[in-house]
C-alpha cells in the first residue's frame, strides 16, 4: 500500500510539473521598443508568426524602451523573447553598471542574430549642421535613457570628441517624440539607432529638409568596439538624401531566457526562419535578416532550443 501511495504521489507530482510547464509555454511575451521604431513592427509580425506556429500559445507584444529594458525584463522573467542591440547584449552578459546592468544577466540566452542597426544622425537643414563637428552647441535627442540608441550615442559622440556637455540641450526621447520636437523647431538633430528607412526619420524627411550627417571611418575606428562596423546609408533612403552617406552599423539580436522551455524556443526559432517574408512585409529591415548570419557575433550562449534548430539545418556542427 505504501509503495502504491508513493507511486501515485510521484505520478501526481510529474503530472503537475508537466501541467505547469505546458501552462508556462502558453505565454510568449515579445519585448520590442518604441512604436515608431523598427523593433515594434517586427515584433508584431513575429508575434503573428508565433501564434500560427503555436496556436495554443497566448502571444503578446509589449512596447518598451528597447534594448536595456528588454534584457532586464527577460532576466526578471517578465517576457520570453526580446530585441536588443549587440553592444547592450554584451554589456548585459558581462554586467556593465554604466550601461544599466548592475550585475551580469546570466539567465539570458541567445536565439538569433537578425538585422544590423544603422546609427543615423539626422539634422534639420536650417540648423547649419553638415558634419559631426557642427553638432557642438546644438540641441540633440539621443534616445530613451539607457536604451541601445543612447548607449550608441555615447560611444559615437565620444569617438567624435564630443560629450553631452558640448550640446546646448540634450533630450532623452523615443524616436517619434524626437521627430515631433524637430518638426516644432525645438531640436536641431536626432540620433537614432535603427534599421534603414525607420518610419520616424522617413516622416521627418518628408515634413522638412534634412541632412543625414556622415560618420567617417576614422570615427568608427575610434569607437574601439568590434561590434561597431563601418557602413553606408544608401542614397534615397530618405527624402532629399541624394548621396550615399558613411555611417556605423551594429547587429541586432533576438534573446530569450533560460526559463523558457527548449521546445518553445525551438518552435520560436524554426517558425521565424521559415517565415521571413512576414518580417520583410513588416519593415524593410526584414530584407537584411539572413539565416547564415544568425550566429555571427553572438556574445552569449545559445538557448538549447535554438541550438537544436541550428544543428538540424547544419549551421552548427
Amino acid at each position: 500500500m505504501l509503495k502504491l501511495a508513493v507511486r501515485a504521489a510521484a505520478a501526481l507530482a510529474i503530472g503537475a510539473s508537466l501541467s505547469l510547464s505546458a501552462h508556462a509555454a502558453e505565454y510568449i511575451g515579445v519585448l520590442t521598443g518604441g512604436t515608431s521604431g523598427v523593433y515594434y513592427p517586427m515584433g508584431v509580425a513575429l508575434s503573428q508568426v508565433y501564434s500560427k506556429a503555436m496556436p495554443d500559445a497566448k502571444v503578446s507584444v509589449q512596447a518598451t524602451k528597447a534594448s536595456a529594458e528588454n534584457l532586464n525584463l527577460l532576466q526578471a522573467g517578465r517576457g520570453e523573447v526580446g530585441f536588443t542591440l549587440g553592444d547592450a547584449l554584451s554589456d548585459a552578459w558581462k554586467g556593465d553598471a554604466e550601461a544599466g546592468f548592475a550585475s551580469p544577466l546570466k539567465k539570458l540566452r541567445g536565439l538569433a542574430g537578425i538585422y544590423p542597426n544603422y546609427i543615423q544622425i539626422v539634422a534639420s537643414a536650417d540648423s547649419g549642421i553638415r558634419s559631426l563637428a557642427d553638432l557642438k552647441g546644438k540641441r540633440i535627442s539621443v534616445g530613451a535613457p539607457k536604451s541601445g540608441t543612447e548607449l550608441n550615442a555615447r560611444a559615437v559622440l565620444k569617438a567624435a570628441g564630443l560629450s553631452y556637455k558640448d550640446f546646448a540641450k540634450v533630450e532623452y526621447l523615443p524616436f517619434g517624440e524626437s521627430v515631433e520636437l524637430m518638426k516644432n523647431r525645438q531640436l536641431d538633430v536626432t540620433l537614432q539607432s535603427a534599421g534603414l528607412g525607420v518610419s520616424s526619420l522617413r516622416d521627418l524627411a518628408v515634413s522638412q529638409k534634412v541632412v543625414v550627417v556622415e560618420i567617417p571611418a576614422d570615427v568608427v575606428a575610434k569607437v574601439g568596439d568590434p561590434a561597431y562596423q563601418a557602413a553606408v546609408i544608401p542614397a534615397n533612403t530618405y527624402e532629399g538624401q541624394t548621396k550615399d552617406v558613411n555611417a556605423i552599423a551594429i547587429q541586432n539580436f533576438l534573446v530569450t531566457s533560460e526559463a523558457v522551455s527548449a521546445d518553445t524556443v525551438y518552435k520560436m526559432t524554426k517558425s521565424m526562419w521559415e517565415n521571413l517574408d512576414a518580417l520583410v512585409a513588416a519593415h524593410a529591415a526584414g530584407k537584411l535578416v539572413k539565416r547564415e548570419n544568425a550566429l555571427k557575433g553572438m556574445p552569449l550562449p545559445l538557448h538549447p532550443g535554438a541550438e537544436k534548430y541550428y544543428r538540424e539545418i547544419g549551421l552548427l556542427k
